[in-house]
């Protein structure tokens, strides 16, 4: 962005673009010259080009945070540092001393310290919420100055699930645009945690702008049979990297097509529920295989065209042609909605030669995750392990968490085909 000043200035030092024109401009610049003893005429156009001073003001960029919450939020963000992830400032909160002394996060915030004393939560998520109550202001003073902040935490524990909520809402409350990308538990972590991360989910989707949550089951789905299960942790944590990196990188890469923080605001304001959708090919016809593995992971083919924004990116190396962004985009405006707000970002990046990368996010879902979980035929596992498969033990599990499919027609979808390396949450 530019503003001109009238100041000392030589013509000559400005580039061509800024030269005046006098069909455009006749009122401003009356080809005169400045001096010291006042105005005269300049002798000839050609050699005096009247723009008497120029100053630039550069916009500034978009703020972002990541911020970390409890023990899966600081693992999710020590991945995204590890990976190189730019553009933004990490934070690492959690009740716990010693979990972040291994944090490789810039600005560790430890909370809850008269109540916990540093030693955690012991897994209680009403622990959780009252440190971060009792560190309001130091949460605050953290997230001050910020435009986006991203809230990732793993779901199901005590200070992810019970101190996120307020994070968010510290951060909703002072404007800032609030976006969270949270793990639902693996159904073999126990029916305790996922009836937490229920809860939990369900405060936090009220105190941010985007939510986007990853069931960890899905993860199966991708994983090999023999991946470790440490590896199974660790690809949830690059899952969120993807999320969070998938937004960032449009907003603070300069790309073959650019997008600002307003033009993803307005897609994100306020849009609800959000999926996640990546696909990565590097074969002979790689943009159309990495659309389609973006769009056709679990739930995308009926989800994308319900859906009030989408955000999309395209990341390849040098040798990304514009055809290829073209494919991209053809294949994901196919399915979307005609009335959605649509935006995308292309970008190059030299780690990525010979691959074509491609992140969705689409928004604006009225449902809740319960509901959205419950839609899917092949959450119907979790959903029993959660409940225990006794739907009126609990009066309060009945009424927080429907036990039944109200969709017919989603109950009656085959399952889809594995098609390798895509992601859909």
């Amino acid at each position: 962005m530019a503003s001109f000043l009238l100041t000392n200035l030589s013509s000559s030092s400005l580039p061509p673009q800024f030269y005046p024109k006098t069909s455009f401009f006749p009122s401003i610049f009356p080809w005169t010259c400045s001096s010291s003893n006042g105005k005269r005429k300049c002798p000839s156009r050609r050699h005096h080009v009247v723009v008497v001073g120029c100053s630039f003001s550069h916009m500034d960029s978009a703020k972002i945070k990541v911020v970390g919450v409890g023990g899966g939020g600081n693992n999710a963000v020590n991945r995204m540092i590890g990976s190189g992830l730019k553009g933004v400032d990490f934070y690492a909160i959690n009740t716990d001393s010693q979990a972040l002394l291994q944090s490789a996060a810039e600005n560790p915030l430890q909370i809850g310290d008269l109540l916990t004393r540093g030693l955690g939560t012991g897994g209680n998520p009403l622990l959780g919420e009252q440190a971060a109550e009792e560190s309001k202001e130091a949460i605050a003073s953290a997230l001050k100055g910020s435009d986006l902040v991203f809230i990732t935490a793993g779901m199901g524990g005590g200070t992810g699930s019970g101190a996120a909520p307020v994070v968010a809402q510290i951060s909703k409350e002072a404007g800032y645009l609030t976006v969270g990308v949270v793990t639902f538990p693996f159904s073999f972590e126990g029916r305790k945690r996922s009836l937490q991360a229920l809860e939990a989910i369900e405060k936090l989707q009220k105190n941010v702008d985007t939510l986007i949550v990853i069931p960890n089951d899905r993860l199966l789905d991708i994983a090999d049979e023999q991946t470790p299960l440490q590896d199974a942790f660790l690809l949830a944590d690059d899952v969120l990297r993807q999320g969070v990196q998938g937004i960032s990188d449009i907003i603070t890469i300069p790309g073959l097509v650019n997008v600002d923080f307003a033009d993803v605001k307005a897609v994100m304001k306020d849009s609800g529920t959000a999926m996640l959708g990546v696909g990565v090919s590097s074969s002979k016809n790689r943009a159309e295989e990495a659309a389609e593995q973006a769009t056709l992971a679990p739930l995308i083919g009926s989800s994308i065209q319900s859906a009030t924004g989408v955000v999309y990116n395209i990341t390849g190396g040098k040798d990304i042609t514009l055809q290829e962004v073209n494919r991209v985009s053809q294949v994901v405006t196919s399915l979307a909605d005609p009335s959605a707000n649509i935006i995308f970002g292309a970008v190059v990046d030299d780690r990525y030669s010979g691959e074509i990368h491609v992140t969705i996010i689409a928004t604006g879902f009225s449902q809740s995750f319960q509901k959205t979980l419950l839609a899917d035929p092949r959450a119907s596992k979790l959903i029993d392990k959660v409940s225990g498969g006794v739907q009126d033990k609990s009066t309060k599990t009945s009424s927080n968490l429907p036990l039944t499919i109200s969709s017919p027609a989603a109950a009656a979808s085959p399952p889809l085909p594995n098609r390798g390396r895509r992601l859909f949450f």
